[in-house]
């Protein structure tokens, strides 16, 4: 059976009989600290369920506790308290390894809230997991970290380039935590018109806007007790970068129309693959968002950083997907293996299972060969040097014809973004993407 006893570590006695009083109507046991030399032997002592603490204490702070629990407890979920408005202690907190944070003064709703997580939490994270398939160095860190942070509530922020399994690995850090249970929203940040950000995130009220028929909710309360994960995180324009970044402070959400902020618990994974720090420089993105964002970041490999897991990785993917087609597994031959795995994969995994769906279908034997997969060539191996004027490789060639487009529309508005992006019949975003993208100044 579960121990249900609480430790809380606070030195003023009035906030400690206040949370004694409200943990034991909960049907807990709790067991009381002053300092943090009472609190560590304590936790060598007994084990608990729970730890409450305050981050300021007469003999340390609670960065002490949580470092402690770590070594001593690990399967032991950690809280701070801390004094509303002073969060950075929090996340610092959060980024040693504690479960959650509290703004004081605590709220008899904030505390079940966070009591009731903490109790569900599952005590192996270590499951396989499926779709991260491999052996390599680096796909057993990956998952090794993702099993570390299902066990806190701390902000998750993933990068890697795109198709590297970055929205998998957000969706396994849900189905291993206390969350599972919840709702994973996935949100793609790039698809959503900005002048419908707001609505789309935090709802609205019944006319709200012209067309707000009726109430509605958002990506935000969708996601309620569960994980919201915000794909392509950077394309945020910077005005909804200052609402979320009070959402995430706050922990509360205001519908667009209504003059009530809303209680929320949800988890925040974001990812991106750009370089979120280079957008902070370069003024894009706010660097106080990115810092509660980027509480504990996840890298996730490239293919080709993984070459000694390529045949189990399409061998698990083409299984996959016969199945699904209602066809026989062929095997992949020896030619096919060697293929790729000398082939780079500038689409990662997704490439991968493109190549391989692709290959299933116009193959009608029981083996799959290399020249089944149709492979695009390594220009530069088979020439020596690209002829002048090739439409190959293909991406090379739609890149220089976007180049040319734009700087010719930016010539033609004398650098108007705005009126450029107009000319070109795009969005102002969508310009000033391909503008980073192709590296135009």
């Amino acid at each position: 059976m579960l121990d249900r006893t609480v430790l809380i570590i606070d030195d003023e006695s009035d906030i400690l009989e206040l949370l004694e009083i409200s943990l034991i109507r909960m049907g807990l046991d709790v067991v009381k600290a002053e300092t943090v030399a009472q609190a560590q032997a304590a936790i060598e002592q007994q084990k608990f369920a729970l730890c409450l603490t305050d981050m300021r204490l007469p003999d340390g702070d609670g960065l002490e506790i949580v470092r402690f629990i770590q070594q001593a407890q690990p399967t032991l979920p950690v809280a701070v308290l801390t004094a509303h408005g002073n969060t950075d202690n929090a996340v610092t907190a959060l980024k040693a390894g504690a479960f959650d944070y509290i703004n004081k003064p605590v709220t008899l709703e904030q505390l079940r809230a966070l009591v009731k997580s903490a109790l569900k939490m599952p005590e192996n994270t270590t499951l396989a997991m499926q779709g991260l398939v491999g052996n390599s160095p680096a796909m057993q860190q990956a998952r090794e970290l993702i099993g570390k942070l299902a066990r806190t509530q701390a902000p998750v922020y993933i990068t890697g380039e795109s198709g590297s399994g970055k929205e998998l690995a957000a969706r396994l850090i849900h189905q291993q935590s206390n969350r599972a249970a919840m709702p994973f929203v996935p949100v793609n940040c790039g698809a959503i018109p900005e002048n419908l950000m707001e609505s789309e995130f935090f709802g609205y009220k019944k006319g709200a806007f012209t067309g707000a028929d009726s109430e509605r909710d958002g990506f935000f309360q969708a996601a309620q007790g569960g994980t919201i994960f915000l794909d392509e995180v950077a394309d945020l324009p910077l005005a909804m970068q200052v609402k979320l970044l009070r959402v995430i402070q706050e922990k509360k959400v205001r519908k667009l129309g209504s003059s009530v902020e809303e209680p929320i618990d949800v988890r925040i994974i974001s990812a991106t693959h750009q370089n979120l720090a280079q957008c902070v420089e370069a003024g894009r993105f706010r660097q106080d968002l990115f810092y509660r964002l980027n509480v504990i970041s996840l890298k996730m490999p490239a293919l080709r950083d993984m070459r000694e897991d390529v045949a189990s990785v399409a061998q698990t993917l083409l299984t996959r997907l016969a199945q699904e087609a209602g066809m026989p597994v062929p095997v992949l031959n020896a030619s096919a293996l060697t293929a790729l795995a000398q082939y780079d994969f500038p689409g990662n995994v997704r490439e991968l299972e493109n190549i391989l769906e692709r290959a299933l279908a116009l193959t009608s034997g029981d083996s799959i060969a290399a020249t089944d997969l149709h492979l695009t060539p390594v220009v530069d191996e088979l020439l020596p040097e690209r002829v002048a004027g090739a439409k190959w490789p293909l991406q090379d060639y739609l890149d220089g014809v976007e180049r040319e487009a734009i700087e010719e529309a930016l010539v033609q508005t004398r650098y108007n973004k705005t009126a450029a992006a107009k000319l070109l019949g795009i969005t102002f975003r969508a310009l000033r993407y391909r503008l980073e993208r192709l590296n135009i100044e």
